[in-house]
């Protein structure tokens, strides 16, 4: 019975000893290798996240998106800008000038020109005719000086006598 129960003992504290080792040794190790293993990994993986790809990511996006977004920029819409401003602008002020040039200019030079040329002609052509004219209302005399006898009473009367006959 003595073996037996040395047996006994034997196989229970071997047992129990094996069991708590093991389950102690077990969950030490698991859980020093699952927070080593989690720390370590997370550090040099955010590390290595933060650091290569941020940096990468951002240093080639920003590289690429500037470089081709400033060349796009700079060339196709400010030269589509600058081409279609620049030829609105001409072609409006183009148009502009020409028009309010043009209808100024040919407005008041043909009005002023004409009548002055008109006036001008038509005094120097009609200074033949009035004083024909004048000779017949002053009785066939020759006026050899006009202006001498423009604006006197004789004048007058000769001149609104001829309006009243030719009125009537």
């Amino acid at each position: 019975m003595l073996a037996y129960l040395l047996a006994y003992l034997l196989a229970c504290l071997i047992a129990y000893l094996f069991t708590y080792l093991l389950a102690c040794l077990f969950t030490y190790l698991l859980v020093c290798l699952l927070t080593c293993l989690i720390t370590y990994l997370l550090a040099y993986l955010l590390a290595y996240l933060l650091t290569y790809l941020l940096t990468y990511l951002l240093t080639y996006l920003l590289t690429y998106l500037l470089t081709y977004l400033l060349t796009y920029l700079l060339t196709y819409l400010l030269t589509y800008l600058l081409t279609y401003l620049l030829n609105l602008l001409l072609a409006c002020l183009v148009t502009y000038l020409l028009t309010c040039l043009l209808t100024y200019l040919l407005t008041y030079l043909l009005t002023y020109l004409l009548t002055y040329l008109l006036t001008y002609l038509l005094t120097y052509l009609l200074t033949s005719w009035s004083r024909v004219f004048l000779e017949k209302l002053t009785g066939s005399q020759p006026v050899k000086k006009f202006p001498a006898f423009y604006g006197t009473r004789r004048f007058i009367t000769a001149f609104t006598s001829t309006r009243h006959l030719s009125v009537s």
